[in-house]
């Protein structure tokens, strides 16, 4: 059995997918053969894994850092929230079912069997496991078949490490009142804490790291300051998008729907100084001066349809077109711009179908067979190479496929409207290839930067990696 390690966290979002990201990286740097593990992810932002299924990005991202390809196994559970109260659940890589929240707590506990299955494979594979949790071990109200945080931990044996987010104020609490709530047996797992996310001098805080080891009887294994240079990392949490690039060059904006995903797909856009990209947030109008107007990702077609059309973009698209912008649709964003969709199975909600936007002359039909694959072809347009992944239950078809916006082989992919000003794509993450994202800026006039996207991810994976051995006891931490 290999060695492991788990990074629970007071809350979300206080930096454990990047905390393991890094540790990831630091492993591999001296020779560990190590591995990317989490039992339960809920995220709209998947990744097509080198067995055909599906993981959420975040692990795609710390098995990219752990030098491996993403495989399943790395994250047992996902669930994609579809509506408020509901989620797609994929067991393994393969969607099992959609429930609400009060079925899947009763469905949770049969999950643990393959949350410990795919571990074991991990395990006997690697060196070092690295474990994320997710949410925080507090909420003592899901304790109760919790195969995310304690619940896995007591399960496999793990000993846990807790972080602690100070950017968001009130640190000492945060991990004094997380050993405070949790069950004695629970507590006994946690080994040791991380105050994350410091800024200005850390020795300011020499008292209150002190309170905290002192309160609970944990040792410390550092204070992290803040990674400025997050934000060049994909994102996996909507939340996390940010709202303005800083480049100049071609205006993108992309609408920001209630279920967006997959939005990684405009990380190498942000990055590129060729590109001034912009987030429209619900109730702001598409700006006039827009090139190009991305409809993104979602996981309810039909419902971010209505969505699109209660902020009044289908209003604001239709006179984007007719000042001479271009709109790109990718996915679901794809199906919306089409004249109907069809959802004879209630696959994303009530059955029934919608009418499209009307801006491409196909129709979709949701259908159960979900298409998780990755591809390789060619940009009809400029002959660019092109890869990236599909994720998807519509099938499309109609005229304008006639003009496809890719060729997968002989095959044709996406489509093109007559006046060539609307584009639609099933293909996800397209414009990390360098070779194809210069090649579509340059159809609009626009020089692309000069550095390659996928390089500059590794390399600040190298930089995280570099910034957390200056600030934790990664010694310490990885041989608990």
């Amino acid at each position: 059995m290999a060695r492991a390690v788990m990074i629970q966290g007071t809350g979300s979002n206080v930096g454990k997918s990047l905390l393991v990201a890094g540790l990831c990286r630091w492993a591999r740097s001296r020779g560990l053969s190590v591995a990317p593990f989490k039992p339960q992810n809920m995220s709209n932002n998947a990744a097509v894994t080198a067995d055909g299924g599906e993981i959420g990005r975040a692990q795609a991202l710390q098995a990219l850092a752990a030098g491996i390809e993403p495989l399943c196994d790395m994250n047992p559970v996902l669930l994609k929230p579809e509506t408020d109260t509901g989620s797609q659940v994929v067991v393994q890589g393969r969607r099992v079912a959609t429930t609400g929240a009060r079925d899947y707590v009763a469905l949770k506990p049969k999950l643990m069997g393959a949350v410990l299955e795919s571990f074991a494979r991990l395990s006997a594979r690697h060196d070092l496991v690295i474990v994320e949790g997710a949410g925080s071990p507090a909420e003592v109200n899901l304790r109760a078949g919790d195969i995310a945080n304690m619940g896995f931990a007591r399960a496999a044996g793990v000993p846990v490490v807790l972080a602690g987010d100070i950017d968001r104020g009130g640190v000492i609490a945060q991990l004094v009142g997380t050993q405070a709530v949790l069950d004695p047996a629970d507590a006994a797992l946690i080994k040791g804490f991380i105050v994350n996310k410091f800024r200005g001098d850390p020795r300011l805080f020499d008292d209150g790291y002190r309170l905290i080891a002192e309160r609970t009887g944990w040792p410390g294994f550092g204070v992290v300051p803040y990674f400025p240079d997050a934000g060049l990392l994909p994102a996996e949490d909507a939340l996390d998008l940010p709202r303005r690039s800083a480049g100049r060059g071609l205006k993108v904006v992309c609408l920001t729907l209630s279920r967006i995903a997959n939005f990684d797909d405009l990380d190498p856009l942000h990055a590129d100084p060729g590109v001034d990209l912009s987030m429209i947030q619900p109730g702001q109008p598409v700006p006039g001066d827009a090139d190009l107007v991305i409809v993104p990702g979602t996981k309810s077609t039909r419902g971010d349809l209505a969505f699109l059309r209660a902020q009044g973009w289908d209003i604001d698209l239709a006179a984007h077109l007719r000042r001479g912008g271009h709109v790109l649709g990718i996915c679901g964003g794809y199906q919306m711009l089409g004249r109907v969709i069809r959802d004879p199975g209630g696959l994303e909600g009530p059955a029934g179908e919608e009418a499209g936007l009307g801006l491409l002359d196909i129709e979709t039909v949701m259908v159960a067979d979900k298409r998780l694959t990755r591809i390789e072809g060619t940009h009809v347009a400029t002959g660019a190479p092109i890869r990236g992944y599909e994720i998807h239950i519509g099938r499309s078809d109609g005229p304008d496929r006639a003009r496809p916006f890719a060729r997968i082989g002989p095959a044709p992919e996406g489509a093109v409207s007559a006046d060539g000003k609307v584009t639609g794509s099933y293909l996800h993450g397209m414009f990390a290839e360098d070779d194809f994202r210069r090649a579509f800026l340059a159809g609009f006039g626009v020089q692309a930067g000069p550095q390659s996207y996928a390089q500059g991810v590794d390399d600040t994976l190298d930089r995280l990696a570099a910034h957390l051995a200056a600030h934790l006891d990664v010694e310490g931490l990885l041989n608990l």
